[in-house]
């Protein structure tokens, strides 16, 4: 019923965790592993899971979109390799989708120290930019205490739950940007498609995050370059929100 892509990039035993854990859940028919880099993984044969082994790195949007274009199930979701699981939180989200009617959903997201991250966001603009940079706003969701799904502007890449079908009417990921703003350029396109992005804070798993942009300056570069491109691309002409 769902299938499930992963980029691996070197993330070796965490990968194989999140694989071995993505393997109990009954409602996952194939994992769809991609290593961007030569590694060793323990799941190779498992026929469950099909890995496609890169000559040379590829950004995150191709990499996801080369995964989709083999899917024949109703459902496709994108994960992370740094997510971990508490429980199968896939019956709780697919009912959700059903009743939002919604074309992705993503669940609240918590650092390994039970903390909410900041995976559901407005559309970024110029104003709000200068609120983050000066600290005034972050431009998140306030979440906290919330169990009821709603429909946000955007979601993280980290994780997303699609139906296959809009996932391709949108022509998937952009695949210009190399990494970062590929969630937010997406999420933008399902909308002025007036298909619905949807978060269902009832319902969380654990990212470990890595941050790397925060420091190494060839992700820096990337984060910026990804940030103009979004910029460049939807300037004055971001999509009206629905409600759930």
């Amino acid at each position: 019923m769902i299938e499930v892509s992963i980029v691996s990039h070197g993330h070796g035993q965490m990968v194989d965790k999140l694989v071995c854990q993505v393997l109990q859940f009954s409602n996952v028919s194939k994992i769809i592993l991609t290593q961007n880099i030569p590694e060793y993984t323990e799941y190779a044969d498992n026929s469950r899971v099909r890995v496609i082994r890169n000559l040379h790195p590829k950004g995150f949007g191709h990499n996801h979109n080369r995964a989709a274009s083999g899917v024949s199930s109703p459902f496709f979701c994108i994960l992370n390799p740094d997510i971990e699981f508490k429980e199968d939180p896939f019956p709780m989200l697919l009912r959700s989708k059903r009743i939002t009617n919604s074309s992705v959903i993503a669940p609240m997201i918590i650092n390994a120290d039970r903390e909410i991250e900041d995976s559901v966001r407005y559309f970024p603009g110029f104003f709000s930019l200068i609120e983050k940079v000066m600290g005034i706003n972050d431009g998140s969701y306030q979440v906290s205490g919330s169990n009821v799904p709603f429909a946000p502007d955007w979601i993280a890449g980290m994780f997303m739950l699609f139906d296959i079908a809009s996932f391709h009417e949108v022509g998937g990921f952009d695949e210009g940007f190399f990494l970062y703003y590929e969630d937010v350029d997406l999420c933008a396109r399902l909308w002025k498609r007036r298909l619905k992005v949807a978060y269902d804070p009832s319902v969380s798993v654990i990212h470990n995050a890595q941050r790397s942009s925060r420091r190494n300056i060839r992700y820096m570069f990337w984060h910026a370059s990804s940030m103009m491109r979004y910029f460049i691309k939807h300037w004055g002409r971001l999509p009206n929100v629905g409600e759930i």
